[in-house]
């Protein structure tokens, strides 16, 4: 056939990226692989599973069952993690937009960060982005694995809801750690402790943040309701002042100016248009309004009259 020009042998094609078996950590919290996985753990709807795997032990570290894997439900997740375990060095995860701005512009602009990539920054945790699921190959395997025994589990307990699931993971976790986990390398445990001050200011950390700008009538209009600030203030707030809007995620809002939190009162409509404000700012004392009366030493004085000026008559 090669005689006769019917086939031509062709060399092998080059392997251009070779990847390698990475090592595992040699300690307990170095690296946490984190992932969330849909299925239909319980019942007939699907259902999300936030899983965080410890790369040094494989022990599964955290889980929780919640309805998807957006900024509310993973802030729950790791405001959880960090009041049980402690702060890890590092978090691996792929590069779903709760976690990384995935447009083509964010590499011009590195300004563009999500919520959750700046909750982690102002914690000091690093983030690491995996470019393919093999990459962060134990908690994939790790959901596969769950998705064959914990739903058999789920099932032999009769569990249909997730307030259930959620308890029996509490339940099920040791268990499973037990039988499958691993020695680090190291015994070390770099979980950083969290102190009074760190655990005091997680409510405001794991909150969606935006900014937004004070008016002149000193309202602040965020998601189509106006909040009206009050007169005393922790601090001075000007008009045209940039605040900060804080949605918590037990639904409260806070607005943010200069790390206080300042009085506000949300309005039932929208506010009239009101350009000339007499306030110049708002600030921690209650602007005056007294009047002195009309027997006030100010006002005993005699004030002068102008004389008026004679004007020359020409006769």
């Amino acid at each position: 056939m090669i005689q006769w020009n019917l086939w031509k042998s062709k060399s092998r094609k080059r392997i251009k990226h070779k990847h390698l078996w990475r090592a595992r950590k040699d300690n307990f919290g170095e690296m946490q692989q984190f992932d969330g996985s849909y299925h239909r753990w319980f019942g007939k709807e699907e259902s999300c599973l936030l899983l965080a795997v410890d790369d040094a032990t494989g022990k599964i570290t955290h889980a929780q069952f919640d309805c998807n894997e957006g900024v509310v439900a993973v802030f729950k997740f790791w405001k959880e993690y960090l009041l049980q375990n402690g702060q890890p060095i590092s978090i691996y995860l792929d590069k779903f937009s709760t976690y990384k701005v995935n447009h083509k512009n964010a590499v011009d602009n590195k300004d563009l960060i999500t919520q959750f990539e700046r909750a982690t920054k102002e914690l000091g945790v690093k983030l690491i982005t995996a470019n393919s699921p093999q990459a962060k190959g134990r908690v994939e395997r790790m959901n596969q694995t769950l998705q064959d025994r914990l739903v058999k589990e789920l099932r032999l307990a009769n569990i249909t809801t997730m307030e259930g699931a959620n308890e029996f993971l509490e339940e099920y976790t040791p268990r499973f750690n037990k039988k499958f986990a691993v020695v680090p390398e190291r015994r070390a445990d770099l979980h950083q402790s969290l102190n009074k001050a760190t655990k005091a200011r997680l409510s405001r950390v794991f909150s969606i943040q935006k900014k937004r700008v004070v008016c002149n009538d000193y309202t602040v209009r965020f998601n189509n309701k106006y909040y009206q600030l009050s007169d005393s203030q922790p601090c001075t707030v000007y008009k045209k002042d940039v605040v900060i809007i804080e949605e918590h995620l037990n639904g409260e809002i806070k607005i943010n100016c200069k790390n206080k939190y300042l009085n506000y009162t949300e309005l039932p409509e929208r506010p009239k248009k009101e350009i000339d404000v007499k306030l110049v700012a708002l600030t921690s004392e209650k602007p005056i309004q007294w009047k002195p009366p009309v027997n006030h030493p100010w006002r005993r004085y005699p004030i002068p009259l102008k004389r008026k000026v004679e004007q020359p008559s020409f006769n």
